[in-house]
């Protein structure tokens, strides 16, 4: 009977310490910078200084959550130079990022009625899915516009992506074609900069739509992807490398 007890016992300290271990991880995705910071690394590496200019944190409080982050194995971090670069631990992580984001989305009604509320004001702007985009892009009658920073464009974007950050695209507008269906992609189904690039474009009289997800969700489908830069001007596509 002791012997009994004592093993029931050990197996009660095990699972205790494995729901512990999993509550960590969880309690460290229980901030919405935290949030915002897993769907920024999502776009590849970037330093601690640029995590912060692209969530309105301090320095010092990017730092932090960063840490939280590292703690829980959730991100990874290597030194380049003088500065910290920061990424994804691994696709996993993405991937719990993505549940958590359908999560929201379908038991939620507030993300529900936020999103409602934003899409209504920007008049129900055009989505096209992934595989809708497969489609276009297998027949070579869109062009595909990449809205982020051009940093994260280098990380990679999606293959044959023309890089036209959202802060330069009202003056580059003419050097789109006026006959050919336009498809901007950002971050993901958060990122509004996509949003913001097709209202100006149909604004001004092109036939433009928005990716529903982002570059990393069509990075993960195992679709066509490429680092480096691209000479939005010309649609100049060496200095290009593809990835898988």
């Amino acid at each position: 009977m002791f012997e009994q007890n004592n093993l029931s016992m050990n197996i009660r300290e095990f699972k205790t310490s494995l729901y512990k271990e999993m509550a960590g991880m969880t309690k460290a995705l229980g901030n919405p910078h935290r949030l915002e910071i897993l769907d920024l690394l999502a776009q590849g590496p970037v330093s601690v200084e640029y995590i912060a200019t692209n969530t309105n944190l301090t320095i010092a409080n990017a730092s932090q959550h960063l840490q939280v982050l590292k703690n829980s194995m959730l991100v990874e971090s290597e030194r380049r130079g003088k500065y910290n670069y920061y990424k994804l631990a691994n696709q996993e992580v993405f991937n719990a990022w993505c549940a958590l984001r359908r999560l929201g989305f379908s038991q939620n009604q507030e993300i529900a009625g936020l999103i409602q509320d934003y899409q209504k004001e920007r008049n129900h702007l055009k989505t096209i899915s992934i595989d809708e985009l497969i489609k276009k892009f297998k027949e070579e009658n869109v062009v595909i516009v990449d809205v982020r920073p051009e940093e994260e464009y280098k990380n990679g974007h999606i293959e044959n992506a023309l890089s036209y950050p959202r802060q330069n695209l009202k003056n580059r507008m003419n050097e789109f074609p006026k006959d050919q269906e336009i498809v901007a992609y950002c971050r993901g189904p958060l990122c509004v900069m996509a949003d913001e690039a097709v209202e100006l474009l149909n604004k001004n009289g092109f036939s433009a739509s928005r990716l529903e997800k982002g570059f990393p969700d069509w990075k993960a489908g195992n679709q066509p992807v490429q680092t480096g830069t691209v000479d939005g001007h010309e649609g100049d596509a060496r200095r290009k490398k593809k990835i898988y």
